[in-house]
C-alpha cells in the first residue's frame, strides 16, 4: 500500500490550543502539559450535575465566531471546529492552487455535534437560535468545515460511531486517497460537551464521582471532556505516516464491551496486519483508558494477550477527559507529538493499579523511556465498535 503522511496537526482540549508544522509557544505549552501530566485543566462540576460531581475537560480559550455567511450552522461544536481549522488555512490554500479544491476532501468524526445548541433552543435560550439546523446535529460537521475551509467541491464525509468516530475517519480518508478520488483529505473529530450526554452517562452509572483512575483498583468511571484535532492527510511526505488501521466489531451488547476484549484485539492485530509490524515493533500504545470497571478489564486482557507486558502504554483521558467522538483524533495528536517530540505521554493519577487485571508496562511520570518509532492508538465504543491506529515516522 502507497504510503498516507499526516502532514499538519491541529488540536484543540483542556489542555490547550495548538497547530502544529509551524513553530510557536502554544504547541510548546501544550505538549509541555501532555508530557508533565498536568492534570490542573480538569475541573470539578458541571451546569448539569451541579458544582461538586465528576471532573470536566472543558476548552477554556473563547471561541471565534461563526462568519455571518455560514450563521445557520452556528453552534459551540462547530465554533471548536473553526477554532481547529483556522491553523489549517494556510496549507490548505496551497493544496487547492496545486490541485484545486475538488481533489481536497473532508472526513469529520462525531458523536454528539450541536446537541447542545439544540438542547439550548428547546429552553428558548442562546443567541439566534432561531436560525438552528437541526440537521447539523452529527451529519453537519464536515459540510461546516468544508464551508469555512472553502473545500465544497470534494467529497464531505462525517462518521459517527461513538466513540471510534474520529479513529474510524483516518480510514475512510485513507481510502480516498487510495481510490484516488482526492489528493488529500482534512480528517479529524471534533465533540462538545451537552446535556444528553453528560446526564446519559450519568444515569448509565459511568461517570466518576471525581477524577477519573483509569486501571486502579478503586476506578469508578469516567470524565467527560471536549476536544477537536485535525490534519491534512496526503501522499506528500512529511513528519508523521499513518502506517495501519483496524477496525472491528464486538457484537456482544448495545454499551458494554466483550469481556475477554476479543473485538479490541481483533483491532489491534489488524491494524499490525495492516501496517506489515509485530507486536515488538510498537514503541507506545495510547490505551483508550477510560476507568471504567468493564472497559479497563477487557482492554488489559486484550493488551496482555498481545504484548504482555512489553509496550509502554498509558491513558491520556485523567488530563483531558473522555472526549468521545473526537477522541481518536485527539488521542492520534497526542501520538503525533510522542513521535515528533521523542517523548511518551505518561499514565497518571493512577497509583493502585489493579491486582486483578493483566499487568502493563504503565509509563510513570519521569520516567525516560526510548524514542519510538511506531506508536498505536485504541478507540472502543458503545455497540463494539473498535478501531485501532498505528503511526510512524
Amino acid at each position: 500500500m502507497p504510503d498516507y503522511y499526516l502532514n499538519h496537526m491541529s488540536l484543540a482540549c483542556a489542555l490547550g490550543i495548538t497547530a502544529q508544522g509551524t513553530a510557536g509557544k502554544d504547541a510548546d505549552i501544550v505538549s509541555e502539559r501532555l508530557f508533565r501530566a498536568d492534570v490542573s485543566a480538569m475541573e470539578q462540576g458541571s451546569s448539569w450535575l451541579g458544582p461538586l460531581y465528576s471532573r470536566f475537560g472543558r476548552v477554556a480559550t473563547e471561541l471565534p465566531q461563526v462568519p455571518e455567511h455560514l450563521a445557520e450552522y452556528d453552534c459551540r461544536n462547530n465554533r471548536l471546529a473553526q477554532q481547529v481549522a483556522t491553523s489549517l488555512q494556510s496549507p490548505i490554500a496551497e493544496l487547492v492552487a496545486r490541485y484545486g479544491s475538488a481533489r481536497i476532501g473532508v472526513v469529520m468524526g462525531t458523536s454528539t455535534s450541536g446537541i447542545a445548541s439544540g438542547e439550548q433552543r428547546l429552553a428558548g435560550e442562546g443567541e439566534k437560535n432561531y436560525r438552528y439546523r437541526y440537521q447539523q446535529q452529527m451529519a453537519a460537521l464536515a459540510e461546516y468545515v468544508a464551508r469555512f475551509l472553502q473545500l465544497t467541491d470534494g467529497p464531505r464525509l462525517t462518521v459517527s460511531t461513538a466513540c471510534s468516530s474520529s479513529a474510524n475517519a483516518f480510514a475512510s480518508a485513507r481510502r480516498l486517497l487510495a481510490m484516488n478520488v482526492c489528493d488529500a483529505v482534512v480528517v479529524g473529530g471534533v465533540d462538545t460537551l451537552c446535556g444528553m450526554t453528560v446526564t446519559g452517562f450519568n444515569g448509565l452509572g459511568a461517570l466518576s464521582g471525581g477524577h477519573t483512575r483509569p486501571f486502579c483498583g478503586d476506578r469508578d468511571g469516567i470524565n467527560l471532556g471536549e476536544a477537536g484535532a485535525m490534519f491534512i492527510m496526503s501522499r506528500e511526505p512529511g513528519p508523521v505516516r499513518l502506517c495501519g488501521v483496524a477496525a472491528s466489531s464486538d457484537a456482544h451488547h448495545m454499551s458494554a464491551p466483550d469481556p475477554e476484549g476479543r473485538g479490541a484485539e481483533a483491532a489491534m492485530r489488524g491494524a499490525l496486519r495492516d501496517a506489515g509490524l509485530a507486536p515488538a515493533d510498537i514503541g507506545y500504545l495510547n490505551l483508550h483508558g477510560t476507568g471504567t470497571p468493564q472497559n479497563d478489564v477487557m482492554e488489559a486482557r486484550a493488551v496482555s494477550r498481545l504484548f504482555g507486558t512489553a509496550v509502554p502504554c498509558s491513558s491520556t483521558k485523567p488530563l483531558t477527559g473522555h472526549t468521545l467522538g473526537a477522541a481518536g483524533a485527539l488521542e492520534a495528536a497526542f501520538c503525533w507529538l510522542a513521535l515528533t517530540r521523542g517523548q511518551l505521554p505518561p499514565h497518571c493519577n493512577a497509583d493502585g493499579f489493579d491486582p486483578e487485571l493483566p499487568p502493563l508496562n504503565l509509563v510513570r511520570e519521569g520516567a525516560t523511556s526510548p524514542s519510538p518509532r511506531y506508536v498505536m492508538s485504541n478507540s472502543f465504543a458503545f455497540g463494539g465498535s473498535n478501531c485501532s491506529l498505528i503511526l510512524g515516522n
